[in-house]
C-alpha cells in the first residue's frame, strides 16, 4: 500500500507564494512527494482556511486527493481536542456553552483515522506544539513533518 501525507493550509501558503522564505522548502517537498508517488492530501478544512485570503483556483488540485471532514473524523475530533483542552488546562468555563474547536484538531483526526497517512506537513509551530501535547497522552499513527527544515535534511538526501 502507499503511503500518503496530509498538507496542512501553512504549508499550501508557502508554496503557493514565490517571495515567502519556506517557499523554496515547499517547493522542494512538494516535488520530493510527487517524484518518489507519495499521494498528496488536502482536508476540505485547509481548503477553506486557505480560502479565506487564497482562491480554490490557486490550489494544485489536478496533483491532491480532497478528504473530506465527515462524521468519524468529527468523533475522533471531540477526542482529539478534549486531550488537547485538559492538557493546556482551559477551564470549563471557557468550553461553555460551546467549544470553538482548532483546525489542527481536526486536521490530526484526519490524519489518524487514514490508513495511509503517515505525515502531516505543515510550516506551523503551533502546530507541532500542539502535536507534541496530544502524544502526551495518545499514540497518533502519524508524524510530523515540518518544513522549515530543507526535504533533504529531513530525508536524508544528499544535494549534489
Amino acid at each position: 500500500m502507499k503511503h500518503s501525507v496530509l498538507l496542512d493550509t501553512s504549508f499550501f501558503i508557502r508554496l503557493l507564494n514565490d517571495e515567502d522564505p519556506l517557499h523554496k522548502n515547499a517547493l522542494g517537498y512538494f516535488k520530493y512527494f510527487l517524484e518518489n508517488d507519495i499521494i498528496l492530501k488536502v482536508s476540505t478544512v485547509s481548503i477553506a482556511e486557505y480560502c479565506v485570503l487564497g482562491k480554490l483556483v490557486d490550489l494544485p488540485l489536478k496533483n491532491l486527493q480532497i478528504m473530506p471532514f465527515n462524521l468519524k473524523e468529527a468523533e475522533k475530533t471531540g477526542q482529539f481536542a478534549k486531550i488537547i483542552f485538559s492538557e493546556n488546562k482551559v477551564s470549563d468555563e471557557k468550553l461553555s456553552p460551546r467549544a470553538i474547536i482548532p483546525n489542527d484538531s481536526k486536521l490530526f483526526a484526519q490524519s489518524d483515522l487514514d490508513k495511509t497517512i503517515t505525515h502531516f506537513v505543515t510550516s506551523d509551530i503551533r502546530s507541532k506544539q500542539t502535536f507534541e501535547t496530544l502524544k502526551k497522552v495518545t499514540n497518533p499513527k502519524f508524524d510530523i513533518i515540518t518544513i522549515n527544515i530543507p526535504y533533504t535534511e529531513t530525508f536524508g538526501i544528499l544535494d549534489l
